[in-house]
């Protein structure tokens, strides 16, 4: 990388496969990341690897009719129409080819889930990994880039200021990436590209607060790195912001494991009760926005509660698996069992479990809306205390359809890219508007384009 790479990213989640992607297209690239531990301390190694992929070849070989339009109307439907309609329809045209590419290039070995679908996807759409989990396509990735000769992996090393000068036209080009290093001291180095990749604003607390004060006293469930670096370097150069209200929550973290129970639990059929042994919504609305929910609820607490039939369709996910081997379910032969092994109102409890197995078999009308069923739940149960979670934010640099960082003015900074948390995203305003994959097809669907954009640019400069 004589004179400096072409490109400098800095953040090893979807940054990495960004960087895959630009070295593929001949650019040399630098990716700068700030934590040495960063395989299991981003918010894409703490994933459950879910790629949403509208027309993919695993759909179709599924018989899975799905279109980018599709998708659209999907995004559209869950945000009630407040999502970036140019940034919709960007990723939803590119995530069909964004998992082919991870699969045929990146490697990765990915296949669809079909064995449930996820609230507010009208199909199976989503694309997964052998275990469900985001440290695999870390581990595979960052394998990936450490063999690419046309990358180098800079860590522990944070990138802290991007440097501008004047292009052709007289704009204020990136000329630079300042990167400092553990004993403080600060390199400048020479690039004519910039991709943050640094995740949102999750581990600030203050802004967390400004921002999202409805989760504001959520247990924070992301990357320690995700402290809002791309709003302050992207807001010294005269970027302009969105979306900073929306997040993606969750309401199904278990209380004493930290680990993630999953929302599977609720589409197979389980229920949550909070601490009256009630439940207080139609679960399967979205996780996301029944992060707030339980979060208002007595302790801010709940229970969900499944059966051995549950138990044995989420085990193919890791971080349930990880939940059982933790030790924080409880198993009782009946409803009277499960109130004294969880402490919830005996007769409250029983009233939910028969009036929920009443509308699982279409007896009555569910009081509180819910039409998912996928069949009532039958004794033994269990049950695992849940808290809610803060998992990542979606708002931030707002990008257009290359993922370069525009001003308020909507003109592009010259050089300067945002993938993933750190660029707004397609969720709209709040938690309401999140579909599973909304954070990980902006993190690598931004980072992909970005890395095409880049490429053409280059390659337009040296002609």
């Amino acid at each position: 990388m004589t004179g400096g790479p072409d490109l400098v990213v800095a953040g090893a989640g979807g940054g990495l496969a960004g960087a895959l992607r630009a070295a593929e297209l001949g650019l040399g690239v630098l990716v700068v990341e700030a934590s040495e531990h960063f395989r299991r301390g981003n918010n894409t190694s703490m994933s459950t690897a879910m790629f949403p992929g509208a027309g993919s070849r695993w759909q179709r070989d599924a018989g899975v009719e799905d279109s980018p339009d599709r998708f659209v109307a999907d995004i559209e439907a869950k945000t009630g129409g407040r999502a970036d309609a140019r940034l919709a329809r960007t990723l939803a045209e590119v995530s069909g080819p964004l998992v082919e590419w991870l699969a045929d290039s990146a490697g990765l070995p990915l296949s669809l889930v079909t064995d449930f679908n996820y609230p507010g996807h009208s199909v199976h759409r989503c694309h997964s990994v052998p275990g469900r989990h985001g440290s695999g396509v870390i581990d595979h990735l960052a394998r990936r880039v450490r063999e690419h000769p046309g990358v180098d992996l800079l860590v522990p090393a944070e990138l802290v200021d991007v440097t501008t000068g004047p292009d052709g036209t007289g704009a204020a080009a990136v000329r630079g990436a300042v990167v400092r290093y553990p004993d403080g001291t600060e390199e400048e180095i020479p690039t004519g590209a910039v991709l943050l990749a640094t995740n949102g604003f999750g581990a600030d607390r203050d802004l967390v607060g400004r921002h999202l004060p409805e989760i504001a006293g959520a247990l924070y469930q992301g990357g320690e790195r995700s402290r809002g670096d791309a709003l302050r370097i992207g807001g010294a150069l005269g970027a302009a912001t969105g979306y900073l209200d929306a997040y993606q929550g969750h309401g199904a973290v278990a209380a004493g494991a930290g680990t993630l129970v999953g929302w599977a639990t609720i589409i197979h059929g389980g229920i949550m009760v909070d601490l009256t042994g009630r439940r207080f919504g139609d679960e399967t609305r979205g996780y996301s926005e029944y992060a707030a929910e339980l979060a208002a609820r007595p302790g801010s607490t709940g229970w969900i509660v499944l059966d051995e039939t549950i138990f044995e369709q989420c085990r193919p996910f890791q971080d349930f698996r990880d939940t059982v081997e933790s030790g924080v379910l409880v198993w009782a032969d009946d409803a009277e069992g499960l109130a004294e092994a969880t402490g919830l109102p005996a007769e409250a409890l029983a009233r939910e479990l028969e009036a929920g197995g009443a509308a699982a078999r279409g007896e009555r009308p569910d009081e509180h809306g819910r039409t998912h069923w996928e069949r009532p739940l039958a004794a033994p149960y269990a049950a695992v205390r849940v808290v809610p979670a803060l998992f990542h934010t979606q708002g931030g640099l707002l990008v257009d359809g290359d993922a370069a960082v525009v001003d308020p003015g909507d003109r592009p900074i010259p050089g300067l890219y945002a993938a993933g948390g750190a660029a707004a995203g397609i969720s709209g305003h709040g938690a309401g508007g999140y579909l599973p994959g909304n954070g990980l097809l902006p993190a690598f669907g931004l980072a992909y384009l970005a890395a095409g954009a880049i490429a053409r640019r280059t390659t337009t400069r040296e002609n």
